[in-house]
């Protein structure tokens, strides 16, 4: 029997594929997650794992110490994870037990935005000017300063799924939007009394560059376009991939953010990097995370690309080389959906039914649930993916079923 694979915390989509992959692998998979956070299990989840270490994910020093002492209690091949949030303790477990995994000094920049930032700079990455905003106060005088324009970001430092994130347009609403960062919600002890971060607002258009890294050395496998919502919060609407673009930008890109993977230390295991360009055709990079891309990107690369994202995470992960060349050239996105007003979500009708050229619908809401417009990712009520040969099918066929859908909503009186 192959010998076990440690997965850091197994609940959510990506984590999901990656334990069905390691298990019929025919390795035994382990997790290690929180005591609340199993409680929300499913069966079939559980049926897949050999093995559940909890432990506070809020204290790193003692989930250190317990994983690698369970890792080593188990003779664990490999550990990893799909959550950013674990992904310094990944780094740091793996160094412990010689495994492959990301540098354990420079994995905190990875995770913290602040650190990234100040990475960034010493490594030349091409990325937004960064300032730490310690009162609302400081917040205020900042736009007295030279250069400084609105609109501007202000965001948490370590937050995720654009959670407490402002375009902040106006001086009046710089007080809610520091307040909207310092205490967004988060995961494990990343709740409340953040740091919160000012950052130069980039304008252009946004996409992702979904990579992986093995022994140091990085694969770019897609460049994602992102289409977000507009106003003070972006919600991300639809990610489409492969994108075309010019080669020199293409390889202005990936030059910038070749550069960001090795600012924050990835050796080994997938990166997730935002890119800006502007008008006038620069990259600027606005993060990036040792992970794989979240919002269905793993299925996106698997049905356009014919790359299974998670063999390739378990491969990297267990010493073993990765296969990331394309096996086919299609083109995928995925739609969200989210609520039109807010109030209580009576019915979602006309929803496609799953198939070859329509590979996922989910629906994440159900009847009777309070709903609203979306302000962050966590407020999308599901989505669908649709698969085609080129660009052009793909997206007439996401702006027919999206004629067809109808979001129910009754509003509740104030």
């Amino acid at each position: 029997m192959n010998r076990p694979v440690l997965l850091l915390e197994a609940a959510g989509p990506e984590s999901g594929h990656l334990t069905r992959t390691a298990a019929a692998s025919g390795h035994p998979v382990h997790t290690v997650t929180t005591t609340e956070a199993l409680t929300g299990y499913s069966p079939a989840l559980r049926g897949l794992l050999t093995g559940t270490l909890t432990t506070d994910l809020g204290n790193p020093q003692q989930a250190l110490a317990e994983t690698v002492a369970y890792a080593r209690r188990i003779n664990a091949a490999a550990v990893l994870t799909t959550n950013e949030y674990l992904t310094p303790l990944a780094a740091h477990t793996c160094a412990l037990l010689d495994l492959p995994g990301n540098e354990p000094v420079r994995a905190h920049a990875a995770r913290d935005k602040a650190a990234m930032a100040d990475a960034f700079t010493t490594a030349g990455v091409t990325a937004p000017r960064t300032h730490t905003i310690a009162t609302p106060a400081m917040l205020r005088t900042r736009f007295l300063r030279p250069g400084m324009r609105l609109p501007v970001i202000v965001k948490p430092a370590d937050a995720a799924g654009s959670q407490g994130v402002t375009v902040l347009a106006r001086l009046h609403d710089a007080d809610t939007a520091w307040q909207t960062a310092h205490t967004a919600p988060g995961m494990y002890a990343a709740t409340v009394g953040r740091t919160v971060l000012l950052q130069q607002y980039i304008p252009g258009r946004e996409y992702s560059v979904e990579s992986f890294t093995q022994h140091g050395r990085t694969t770019h496998l897609a460049i994602t376009t992102k289409t977000t919502t507009r106003g003070p919060h972006r919600v991300e609407l639809a990610h489409s991939l492969p994108t075309q673009l010019p080669p020199a930008l293409e390889q202005a890109i990936h030059r910038e953010v070749a550069r960001a993977v090795r600012a924050v230390g990835i050796r080994n295991g997938a990166s997730h990097t935002e890119v800006i360009v502007t008008p006038i055709g620069r990259p600027y990079v606005i993060e990036t995370a040792a992970r794989i891309g979240a919002g269905h990107i793993g299925e996106l690369l698997h049905h356009a690309l014919g790359i299974n994202p998670w063999t390739a995470l378990l491969d990297i992960a267990l010493g073993r080389p990765a296969r990331l060349t394309p096996a086919r050239r299609h083109h995928a996105t995925v739609r969200f959906l989210t609520s039109p007003a807010a109030g209580r979500l009576t019915a979602v009708t006309g929803l496609p039914r799953p198939g070859p050229d329509i590979p996922l619908v989910r629906l994440r809401a159900r009847p009777g649930d309070a709903v609203g417009p979306a302000h962050t990712n966590a407020g999308r009520l599901g989505c669908f993916i649709v698969v085609s040969p080129d660009a052009r099918t793909t997206q007439a066929r996401v702006a027919q079923l999206l004629d067809d859908i109808d979001i129910h909503v009754e509003p509740q009186p104030a």
